[in-house]
């Protein structure tokens, strides 16, 4: 069965073959997954583009350098988080702590799951409410936790690939991801309602 993986595998290799048609499918495949990424460290859309551009430049210039031990956006993500993180050196600036998921994405989290059965007014505005509850408190986290905690919750990633990406143990993303979810529990608890040992 093929995988997306060897799919991705076979584009790079019609890439270093010649096929520069091959690339622009890579760019088409993830450009908007890539953008969303870099939105988490840099505010500006059409900054974000720019680095996104940026991204894709480099790793088509260093395309013969990819061995295939990742997938191909795992090897993007990295190229893609260096250049955000460069970009915001240079402007000598702290990484932000704001990320532009909307209150959609943040309706991904399990812990929005209990609002979204009724669509009263009253409910709605509780749904907003708590959305933009979760979005601050992501805003708010570390940014090893908010990256962790939108690979999972947004992305839906697999730990393994979060590991892989940020390039630490496993074990060191579950305690971020665990640590991230218990501190938007703690800023959603008044909303909901529940108990300090409810558990999530």
């Amino acid at each position: 069965m093929t995988t997306d993986r060897d799919v991705d595998q076979v584009l790079v290799e019609c890439v270093l073959n010649g096929d520069k048609r091959a690339f622009e499918l890579l760019v088409l495949k993830y450009q908007r997954k890539l953008m969303r990424l870099v939105l988490y460290f840099v505010k500006d859309h059409a900054q974000a583009e720019d680095l996104v551009q940026e991204t894709f430049i480099k790793a088509y210039r260093a395309l013969s350098n990819f061995r295939g031990e990742s997938a191909f956006y795992t090897w993007l993500y990295r190229i893609g988080v260096n250049t955000a993180k460069n970009y915001l050196m240079s402007q000598r600036r702290r990484v932000p702590t704001s990320t532009d998921t909307d209150s959609q994405d943040a309706e991904n989290l399990d812990v929005a799951d209990g609002l979204r059965e009724s669509s009263t007014p009253e409910s709605v505005l509780a749904t907003k409410q708590l959305a933009q509850t979760v979005n601050d408190a992501m805003a708010a986290l570390p940014e090893e936790l908010r990256v962790a905690i939108s690979l999972r919750e947004i992305e839906g990633l697999s730990y393994d690939e979060i590991a892989e990406m940020m390039g630490c143990p496993i074990g060191t993303v579950r305690s971020r991801i665990f640590r991230a979810r218990e501190t938007i529990a703690n800023k959603i608890r008044p909303l909901l309602g529940t108990s300090i040992d409810k558990r999530w």
